[in-house]
């Protein structure tokens, strides 16, 4: 199963639809006649065709200002910004994310962060960078005060995103690595608002803990540990893991981590365990269009993960990785 992440919604149909790339409608993709298998409420086509053969607008940029700034380690900042009311309200939901960039670089600079916290009380957003290259660095010599151009909503930062709202009154289990607690923060959220009793293990690379906060708000149970030593899970965690999925009747395990964590742990997890993962695709514009963010399958499979959502257990099933 396949789906498109705007199927449906305001910016649907997308440019793909003008180039026949559409992800969901046969006829907007090729085909001469429909051939519609994934019905998402409303027919693509028709919408293409009533918006007189023209994709729908793509997301605006926003210029925003940095209310916060926290540099919690060497090579993590944190930033709490100032976004419209419509903006915050579009962010609130697990998987969403921004494009970020100083109002002085050009939009190469465009830097895809998931949002950690959207409070739509004080329309503030709350994200959290790790320093990797020159985009971040720029983002880094930003300041309290300084505006910043900020592009969305975008909605894709998480593989599973169904299995999330599904999993209801019972046992999830969270486990996340670095940078990928940050876009691990509103499915713990969400998880807890669905009455689930949340058991996380984390794996903290940073010198502070920028979570506790969330950890204590919405965790029962929280184990630290390190979890990868070089490509390979260390046996203290796959320990850990094992005897929790013995123990607990878990309804969801979330990996917010590297593909290679995500990789491993569904090695080691039933088939039958509900999964969800962050997107970790390479992105530049988010709408489908660059490319950045493709993967290659078999039979010449293209799928664009900037938009495709899916379940993480087929994410690297028939990928191509030369």
């Amino acid at each position: 199963f396949m789906n498109c992440i705007d199927a449906g919604g305001p910016y649907c149909p997308c440019h793909l639809a003008e180039t026949s790339d559409c992800i969901l409608c046969s006829q907007l993709s090729g085909k001469e006649f429909c051939q519609c298998k994934d019905w998402c409420g409303v027919c693509i086509y028709d919408q293409y065709i009533a918006n007189g053969h023209r994709a729908k607008a793509l997301r605006k940029t926003y210029t925003c200002t940095i209310l916060e700034k926290h540099l919690s380690d060497k090579n993590l900042c944190i930033f709490t910004l100032k976004a419209p009311e419509n903006l915050t309200r579009e962010l609130v939901y697990p998987g969403s994310f921004i494009f970020l960039r100083s109002v002085k670089n050009t939009n190469y600079y465009d830097v895809p962060i998931s949002i950690m916290e959207a409070d739509i009380d004080t329309s503030t957003l709350k994200v959290a960078l790790k320093l990797s290259g020159s985009k971040t660095k720029n983002l880094f010599k930003l300041n309290e005060k300084d505006e910043v151009f900020m592009r969305g909503p975008f909605s894709n930062g998480i593989m599973g995103l169904s299995n999330i709202y599904k999993a209801k009154a019972g046992t999830s289990l969270i486990i996340a690595r670095g940078i990928g607690i940050a876009p691990s923060i509103p499915v713990m959220k969400k998880l807890h608002a669905n009455g689930n009793k949340v058991i996380s293990i984390i794996d903290r690379e940073f010198d502070e803990n920028f979570s506790e906060k969330y950890l204590d708000k919405y965790s029962s149970t929280v184990v630290y540990c390190n979890m990868m030593e070089g490509e390979n899970l260390t046996d203290k965690f796959k320990t850990i893991l094992n005897d929790l999925l013995t123990a607990e009747n878990i309804n969801l395990v979330h990996c917010g981590g590297p593909d290679i964590l995500t990789y491993d742990i569904l090695q080691l997890a039933d088939s039958s365990l509900n999964f969800s993962c962050c997107n970790n695709s390479k992105m530049n514009c988010g709408e489908g269009i660059c490319s950045s963010c493709t993967h290659h399958y078999k039979n010449d499979v293209i799928k664009k993960f900037c938009k495709v959502q899916m379940d993480p257990r087929n994410l690297f099933k028939d990928r191509k990785f030369i």
